[in-house]
């Protein structure tokens, strides 16, 4: 080429390099590793195949001069905490599996600088990193495995720039979930959980969720509150929480159940029952509301620990008043864990959501002719590990789905 002699040295080497790339295409692809490894291996090859991706990009090329020049050109990363994507909680492996993604990063990639999930991070960082894990059927053909997501978006463009899965066995990962989801009377999941779960498993090239992406800023504050709840901060929880609420993207599920849970944890009952009822509200609006409602074993009766069932009465009396005021007609539906079998838990949970439509009734008779009993047993368990215990709670949850009135 004419210009070579305007390009001299390693500049000319960079050059073809970055032509040759331009000319053959830099289209990344999602990197998808389907062999069962141990939990850090796998973690270590979603991370690794997220960082090849981004080594192909023309806006990674062409800042590679300025790397060799100045050493100093870093890609600022923000990590939107990582969630199950089936229950969208946060759990002691979701957790690990931050770390060791960031870990890994730190140590193998000086190119990049991680940066604390904060908005004013946003603006200052590149990419903004998501990630879930699943538990999925192995290829023995139990449930001891799970399915790693990670994406990488582009904080300016909100563009997946890089896609990786990977598969880890489940060799005693810690699934319970943390303190603000143990603690949750709700499965907390709406809009926003699942375009972060939607987000994390795009192909490269595509937009993440527009639920999510357009509320990053929000859901800083919102990690900010649920670290403080988790630290027992119940007070600093409460008023973050407010401040994520006071935002245009604050009417969400993660908020309005932060601030019942730590007005509940300060003892102000009468202000925790109206904000739970802001719960209920928004559940019912979106057309479902999944409550963990917890029987003592075989039993159609509350779990006896009051501690547990203790606020199980504000619950009721919130559920009943606003489907009665929304007018809505609604399935009352009960699940089981996996313990036992199927046609007992049929009937179980059958029973279990009549108890449930009856207690309703009582606090609003009008909902006598709107609300129908119905049970799923184990069929539709969310976690599916029969354990019995606060990690598959969710599985044994009554929810609250709208239907068609025909009256």
């Amino acid at each position: 080429m004419k210009m070579d002699k305007f390009i001299p040295g390693t500049r000319r080497l960079l050059f073809y390099f970055t032509a040759m790339l331009t000319i053959a295409g830099c289209t990344s692809a999602p990197v998808n590793h389907t062999t069962e490894a141990p939990f850090e291996q796998a973690a270590n090859t979603a991370t690794d195949g997220i960082v090849a991706q981004t080594q192909k990009l023309p806006a990674f090329l062409a800042k590679i001069e300025t790397k060799i020049e100045s050493k100093i050109n870093k890609r600022g990363i923000v990590v939107d905490p990582m969630l199950d994507a089936a229950s969208g909680q946060q759990t002691g492996v979701t957790r690990q599996l931050e770390q060791r993604v960031v870990e890994r990063l730190k140590t193998n990639y000086s190119q990049f600088e991680i940066l604390p999930f904060q908005s004013a991070n946003l603006s200052k960082a590149q990419y903004l990193l998501t990630g879930t894990m699943t538990r999925t059927t192995s290829q023995a053909g139990n449930r001891n495995a799970f399915q790693i997501h990670l994406a990488l978006t582009d904080l300016k463009t909100g563009t997946v720039v890089a896609q990786a899965s990977s598969r880890a066995r489940d060799d005693g990962l810690d699934t319970n979930p943390t303190p603000y989801y143990r603690d949750s009377p709700i499965l907390v999941k709406d809009k926003v959980v699942d375009g972060y779960i939607r987000t994390s498993e795009t192909p490269p090239n595509q937009q993440a969720d527009a639920a999510y992406f357009e509320r990053v800023a929000t859901a800083t504050l919102v990690n900010d509150a649920m670290v403080a709840y988790n630290n027992d901060h119940y007070q600093e929880a409460l008023n973050l929480y407010k401040n994520a609420q006071a935002t245009p993207a604050g009417e969400q599920l993660r908020v309005l159940n932060g601030i019942y849970l730590a007005t509940w944890k300060l003892g102000r009952t009468s202000e925790a029952e109206q904000a739970f009822g802001k719960v209920v509200a928004l559940g019912l609006s979106n057309s479902s509301l999944g409550v963990k409602f917890l029987f003592n074993p075989g039993t159609t009766d509350f779990w006896s620990d009051t501690k547990v069932s203790g606020p199980y009465g504000l619950w009721l009396r919130q559920i009943a008043r606003q489907a009665a005021a929304a007018k809505v007609c609604m399935n009352v539906i009960g699940h089981t864990s996996r313990t036992g079998s199927e046609q007992i838990n049929d009937r179980l949970s059958q029973q279990r959501a009549a108890y449930i439509k009856q207690r309703l009734e009582t606090e609003a008779p009008e909902l006598a002719s709107r609300t129908r009993a119905a049970g799923r047993g184990f069929r539709e368990n969310i976690v599916g590990t029969g354990t019995d215990d606060g990690r598959d709670a969710l599985d044994r949850r009554v929810e609250f789905k709208i239907a068609g009135c025909t009256i």
